[in-house]
């Protein structure tokens, strides 16, 4: 059962409102909400198939229908570590640099130091594997420090790279720490020295960096054999006692994979299974492999890097643009070249959380250490006993008590949908003795892990669990067949997909809120339409839920339950969405549910459009109602949300409970500077009428499935244009167009709710259901 039922946020007004007005010609950029999910949904973002209503009563029912054509489409399609030590590899120098770059002597701004009242776990579970890494003690040791720095549009438009080698040449070095810097990716360096068409080698040292190799091609970086080109040539010319590797850009996680080059936008990430690839032909026995990068503190890359290096430190969520703050902990490792390697970690931690509290106020954080050589010793029996307990679960029909434990689950980046949630969470709330002692595991692996105050529930160690884009499930099950992982995982989330994908068929919510945008979403389906749905299920159409299709759907044939058992289950645990229809007394409008029906809740939405005289401006999403034991009322004062005064749209991605109440999250569409951005935003009780946190780069759809860091602040002198999705009166998305005027940044920007204006809106409300279903009121006009 679901914790509590879902509940609105706070606003506040200021009567001053420039109302909503469409500005300019369309943008040509596809729409703005699509990575919310609902536009786009059934392949086009308007029009779609009209509500599809859950039938109700005796015979053979839709849902009964629709899931005995998946059942039939199931059957047809069926069920779809050591080292080279050697270094002789002969790294072509091309033109031996061997100049000095004084773009990078400015110094560091300093980082003030904060207590933590805590201390890294020194302890290993008994059984674990001895460490690759042999550490001579009393500061005799020699580091490697290899930096693979894709800098891409991370630098080309913000200079992050930049500033982390300014950061790493502020440190106080020692001699017997090199520092060795990899470049590429990037199609313009803010460090002018810094080649922006080959891919370079440069040593940091105090003040500046060196350069060692001036032209090294122009490779991509994320091919494995440019990352093993590169361990191979530091092995080879600064041998070390002790070596360390640090990956630095975009991060993607467990199916995504780590970077995104800018010079080679159609080459894709560097999937776990290439990382693997790359590491294992590099050769090198690592002290611990770092992700200065998004997301990529998962058990799955934990579980391939084992192989690799002792350990892993890394982010579950994703990282301010300001990333690690490098100065510090490498001056204390210069210090004490023996320094023990969770010490290392929790400098780093230490170091990069302190700096984002300082610079980044409001954006969530995440960083921890895992020691590998537990983790392999300790989590896998435990993952696997859990997955199984997942599994039976599903199979003795409470696949209810496992998606509500994953609803409420911490989750992080919401609105990419990469569907990565932290593991011990997720396994406490399912609340099984399997899912008790995977926390136990967990706990012990994980050495030292901190977060932001806006954070809850992350606790060093994420994994991919399908829910919101189950369009994923192949080629995360693909990933786990590369790096080794166990079946029984895979296994599990393939079931659970399967059956979430079934109660989607069958319970048919709404392709977008367009049809009841129209009013013609009122009734029940006819038999045209039924017949519609069986031809395309026959022929294999999967487009209609989620972006599934014929070539990423061979885990729906790996179900828990049987024919009959399917068909039962889903029958008597949907969401009937006919009761979505309002009751208005003196204007004010409500909807009542049994509690049955509400227990099949997850979400609940408010999506507002704006006639201007000529079509619909979508304002997006949001928490606007109120939920009074059994009944939703709608907020239909025409208040929508603004900055400074000026209507924008704006999108709800994710609410977290803490102890201090709900967490709210989402993000404002905007040109930031003339690049696409979301203004992310934040309501907690510090800010319960929100605040902006910052932005990150919003990329195309199919640019790149990693995920950029957060731009570190919005700084006065910066220019806004906030934009909208709009649709035409005959039901189609039109274009992307300004919403406004132009706004130039000067001190903190206001959040508030205001008047819209004088047209008239439509307001519906989105219900999501426990198969990640969505289901749109009638609108209500005002």
């Amino acid at each position: 059962m679901n914790d509590q039922r879902p509940s609105g946020r706070e606003k506040r007004t200021t009567g001053h409102s420039t109302g909503v007005h469409k500005t300019g010609s369309g943008l040509g950029t596809g729409p703005v909400g699509s990575s919310d999910g609902y536009a786009g949904r059934n392949g086009s973002s308007g029009g779609g198939r009209g509500v599809r209503r859950a039938a109700v009563g005796g015979g053979l029912s839709l849902p009964v229908i629709i899931i005995l054509v998946i059942l039939m489409m199931m059957k047809n399609n069926g069920g779809q570590g050591g080292y080279d030590t050697s270094y002789d590899y002969d790294y072509d120098q091309g033109q031996s640099g061997g100049y000095y770059s004084q773009d990078i002597v400015t110094t560091a701004a300093p980082v003030t130091q904060q207590s933590t009242g805590s201390s890294a776990d020194s302890t290993v579970a008994e059984g674990s594997r001895a460490k690759r890494t042999i550490i001579k003690g009393n500061g005799e040791d020699t580091v490697t420090l290899m930096v693979y720095m894709c800098g891409t549009d991370l630098e080309s438009k913000y200079g992050m790279a930049t500033n982390d080698l300014r950061e790493m040449a502020s440190a106080d070095l020692s001699d017997k720490v090199n520092i060795i810097a990899y470049t590429g990716g990037c199609n313009q360096w803010k460090t002018s020295s810094i080649s922006s068409s080959v891919n370079q080698i440069y040593k940091v040292e105090k003040g500046g960096i060196a350069n060692l190799v001036n032209d090294d091609g122009a490779k991509r970086m994320t091919d494995p054999d440019t990352l093993s080109g590169f361990i191979k040539y530091c092995a080879k010319n600064f041998p070390a006692d002790r070596y360390e590797l640090i990956l630095w850009d975009h991060g993607g996680g467990s199916v995504s994979g780590y970077g995104y080059d800018e010079k080679y936008k159609s080459g894709g990430s560097m999937k776990l299974g290439e990382i693997s690839k790359a590491l294992k032909d590099g050769g090198v026995a690592f002290d611990f492999i770092g992700f200065d990068a998004c997301l990529m503190a998962t058990a799955e890359t934990a579980l391939m890097l084992d192989n690799y290096a002792d350990y892993m430190i890394a982010s579950e969520e994703t990282e301010p643009g300001i990333g690690w703050y490098y100065t510090n902990w490498l001056s204390r490792l210069s210090a004490d070249t023996s320094m023990p390697t969770v010490d290392i970690g929790k400098n780093i931690i230490d170091d990069y959380t302190n700096a984002c509290s300082q610079q980044c106020r409001g954006q969530k954080t995440t960083l921890s250490i895992v020691d590998l050589a537990e983790f392999a010793n300790t989590v896998p029996d435990k993952l696997n006993s859990f997955s199984r307990s997942i599994s039976k679960l599903v199979s003795e029909n409470d696949y209810k008590r496992v998606t509500d434990a994953r609803y409420l689950t911490r989750e992080f980046a919401p609105s990419s949908k990469i569907d990565q949630v932290d593991l011990m969470d997720f396994a406490d709330r399912v609340g099984t003795r399997e899912g008790r002692e995977l926390c136990d595991a967990i706990k012990g692996a994980v050495k030292y892990n901190r977060i932001s105050g806006g954070m809850t529930n992350a606790y060093g160690i994420s994994v991919y669990f399908p829910y919101k884009r189950t369009s994923y499930v192949d080629s995360a099950c693909d990933t786990y067949s590369e790096i080794g992982m166990d079946d029984d995982y895979a296994k599990c989330i393939r079931q659970f997909a399967s059956l979430e994908i079934s109660g989607q068929a069958a319970t048919g919510g709404t392709a977008s809120p367009v049809s009841s945008l129209f009013g013609d979403s009122i009734g029940s389906i006819g038999a045209d339409a039924v017949g519609s749905l069986l031809n395309s299920f026959l022929g294999g159409d999967f487009g209609s839920i989620a972006g599934l299709s014929s070539s990423n759907t061979g885990f729906l044939s790996d179900r828990a339950l049987s024919d009959e058992d399917t068909v039962n289950y889903i029958t008597s645990n949907y969401f009937d969405s006919s009761a979505l229809f309002w009751n208005e007394d003196n204007g004010e409008y409500t909807i009542t549910l049994s509690d049955n029906q509400w227990d099949l809740v997850h979400d609940i939405d408010m999506n507002m459009f704006y006639d201007d005289g000529e079509g619909y401006v979508d304002l997006g999403l949001d928490t606007l109602y109120t939920v009074n034991g059994n009944t939703l009322k709608a907020d239909t004062d025409r208040l929508w949300m603004a900055v400074n005064g000026q209507i924008v749209a704006f999108y709800h991605t994710d609410t977290a409970q803490t102890d201090d109440g709900q967490v709210l999250s989402g993000y404002i569409p905007a040109f930031l500077n003339g690049d696409r951005a979301k203004l992310l935003v934040v309501f907690d009780k510090d800010d319960p009428y929100g605040r902006v946190t910052g932005a990150v780069y919003d990329y195309r759809n199919g640019e790149t499935d990693t995920v950029a860091k957060s731009l570190t602040e919005i700084k006065d002198g910066d220019e806004l244009r906030f934009v909208c999705d709009y649709y035409s009166y005959d039901k189609n998305y039109l274009d992307t167009y300004y919403l406004g005027q132009p706004m130039t940044v000067d001190g903190e920007l206001f959040l508030s709710n205001e008047d819209v204006g004088d047209g008239n809106v439509k307001i519906t409300y989105r219900f999501t259901d426990i198969y990640d279903q969505q289901y749109w009121t009638e609108a209500i006009d005002k």
